[in-house]
């Protein structure tokens, strides 16, 4: 029988840092609150979790990295909501957010969590920020828990 590795999101052992874009803060801030709830329900103690507040969705990877190298954390979790609108602006900072974190984890061997929001309009946004598990916050929360777990199982 091969031998199985998992992380579990019940290991409230680690440092976490959660990076959240501004833009769009009206849905930012409920992601955060429910990347928050997951850390808090895994046992995390919130001393040694921080936020960095970040203007955009197109920042969020040069924090993400910059929080990666820093050595201080088992995960980095990015939080973000780009609205689709009428010009490509949506195509490129869509593309180049999500093209940055996974580099930042990459790069760094940190597992960067996704959880930027690219969604066609606000009420996209509003269901996926609703304050339940279903939360794409608490479930980037979930998978930053999971994913230090298993890294430190791997070692």
């Amino acid at each position: 029988m091969p031998r199985t590795l998992e992380g579990t999101t019940a290991d409230g052992n680690g440092r976490f840092a959660i990076v959240v874009s501004r833009f769009n803060e009206e849905f930012t801030t409920p992601l955060l609150d429910g990347a928050l709830r997951a850390l808090d329900e895994a046992g995390v103690d919130n001393e040694t979790t921080d936020v960095v507040w970040v203007p955009g969705a197109f920042e969020i990877p040069i924090a993400a990295i910059q929080q990666a190298k820093s050595g201080r954390y088992d995960a980095v979790i990015c939080l973000g909501v780009v609205l689709r609108s009428d010009t490509p602006h949506f195509d490129y900072v869509a593309g180049e957010a999500s093209r940055g974190i996974m580099e930042a984890g990459l790069l760094t061997g940190v597992p960067i969590i996704f959880g930027v929001l690219t969604v066609e309009n606000r009420e996209q946004a509003e269901v996926r920020t609703l304050p339940d598990n279903s939360n794409r916050g608490y479930l980037a929360g979930q998978a930053g828990l999971e994913m230090a777990s298993l890294m430190r199982k791997i070692g």
